[in-house]
């Protein structure tokens, strides 16, 4: 069985939009930290927009998933993800920890911390 979290990972890394909206639920609580901006969103949608619109140009493919990593905190479940990118100028590796918690099988508070894309 796998997890929310790795199949939240697993989502993004496939680039695929409707399986990770599936995992979370309409109404959520979400903020993320990247280098140099703090993202906030209320919505699946708002998701959505943020990891496939913002974080990953169209032209940024996951070649490998290097390493997924869960636990949990108290009542909050954790996954770290790095993943390995072929972008239009070159390799890079990024990594992001996120920890989520969720309701009737949805994430419903998502807060992931990244890397950036850093060069191979």
């Amino acid at each position: 069985m796998t997890t929310l979290g790795s199949r939240f990972a697993a989502a993004i890394a496939g680039r695929d939009r409707a399986g990770m909206l599936t995992l979370l639920g309409e109404d959520l609580d979400f903020k993320a930290l990247t280098p140099g901006r703090l993202w906030e969103a209320d919505s699946s949608a708002g998701v959505d927009g943020v990891v496939f619109d913002h974080w990953f140009e169209e032209t940024d493919r996951v070649t490998g998933v290097a390493h997924v990593d869960e636990g949990e905190v108290g009542d909050t479940q954790r996954v770290g993800y790095r993943f390995d990118l072929q972008c239009a100028d070159g390799p890079y590796v990024v990594e992001q920890q996120a920890y989520y918690r969720a309701l009737d099988e949805r994430i419903v508070h998502l807060r992931i911390v990244c890397s950036g894309f850093r060069a191979r």
